[in-house]
């Protein structure tokens, strides 16, 4: 019996990489004789340097940036592959993840600008193409913050001269009245691609704030502020058509900034890591796909991970099962079989606490059902 193993990461609990070793060992325990393939997955959000690496190879460099607050230091990674492709996430520099502090939780106080160092780092390091996963960040800032730490020229109203002592942050949106790319900066030549996983322009009903802005923290009045505040922007920088393509709200504008100013492409993350890592060659002949993620509801049936990975397994003839921390059961979806680890605890913390124990004993499950259905 040959197991393709597949998931994302179980969002605050496990990263995909330990997601798939719980599987693997609940698969052993139902087939000792199993040949089994880890794959973990990731859409661009935390753990997409680390299954680019395990599924390309490569080198792991760590660089001291400015964290997403400008006062705060951290020390993110990025991966540098073996064709010199460096793979970024943007939560290593500007996530929302490293403001343990809920009162830091303030798109006016947080800035990209250490993800526009990251970038820097990169190039610095002998990159030639750069792949950026923008999920997970605690801004609302445009991408202004980027483009100031790469470099770009970046002109405030009444002509005020920008700092790199002074991170541009959300609420300097109103004072950006113009930024120029493509100058001579250390970026210009660098193909960039950014790993996204959400269609939201970067203003209006769908867009960056008033979508993903309460779980930056925002008020209501802020979020209105945002809002006019990228509107303005984009008219200001004359890059309006660029405002309203899918994923310019993507890490609140960091999207639309890639897109805008460094002329970055823009692919779902869930099809660039099943093209890295070779999933559908990996299904060719398999017995069983397990795939999951953490929570599977309706908003997993848009193009999350799990869903484009039954895909996959649908295309190569294999049988796709699936594990969660919890789902919507009145959805229909598109595995032979569905689990979850909540069903197994009455409480969530015992779920979360005991999460690898409860993933092995569900895959051990799956597999023993799948070896009685080919029986």
């Amino acid at each position: 019996m040959r197991v393709v193993l597949a998931p994302d990461k179980f969002k605050n609990c496990l990263s995909a990489v330990r997601v798939a070793d719980a599987m693997a060992i609940g698969v052993r325990r139902a087939r000792p004789d199993a040949v089994i393939d880890c794959c973990p997955m990731s859409d661009g959000g935390e753990g997409f340097v680390d299954t680019m690496l395990r599924a390309c190879g490569g080198e792991r460099v760590t660089r001291r940036v400015t964290g997403p607050l400008p006062e705060m230091k951290v020390d993110a990674t990025f991966g540098m592959l073996p064709d010199l492709t460096a793979v970024l996430e943007m939560s290593s520099a500007s996530g929302i993840e490293l403001l343990t502090d809920v009162r830091d939780h303030n798109p006016e106080a947080t800035t990209t600008f250490g993800t526009g160092e990251l970038l820097l780092a990169a190039v610095e390091a002998g990159c030639r193409r750069i792949v950026l996963g923008i999920g997970g960040s605690a801004t609302i800032d445009g991408g202004i913050g980027c483009c100031h730490a790469a470099g770009l020229p970046v002109l405030l109203d009444g002509g005020e001269p920008t700092s790199l002592t002074e991170p541009l942050c959300g609420r300097d949106l109103p004072r950006v009245v113009r930024i120029k790319s493509h100058r001579g900066d250390k970026l210009s030549g660098i193909e960039i691609t950014v790993a996204c996983d959400v269609s939201n322009p970067l203003f209006g009903d769908t867009g960056a704030a008033r979508v993903f802005g309460r779980q930056k923290g925002a008020t209501d009045a802020q979020i209105n502020l945002f809002d006019e505040w990228l509107r303005l922007l984009a008219i200001r920088c004359n890059v309006e058509d660029i405002a309203l393509r899918p994923g310019a709200g993507a890490a609140g504008g960091l999207g639309f900034g890639m897109m805008a100013f460094f002329a970055a492409g823009m692919r779902p993350g869930a099809e660039l890591t099943i093209d890295a890592t070779r999933l559908r060659d990996r299904l060719r002949g398999a017995d069983l796909c397990i795939t999951g993620e953490g929570r599977f509801d309706a908003a997993s049936m848009a193009g999350k991970m799990p869903v484009r990975v039954a895909a996959a397994c649908r295309e190569a003839a294999v049988p796709c099962a699936a594990i969660f921390g919890c789902y919507d059961d009145r959805l229909e979806h598109p595995f032979r079989s569905l689990v979850s680890v909540r069903e197994r605890t009455q409480t969530e913390a015992e779920a979360i606490a005991r999460a690898e124990e409860f993933l092995a004993e569900a895959s051990e499950q799956l597999a023993a059902d799948a070896s009685n259905h080919s029986a």
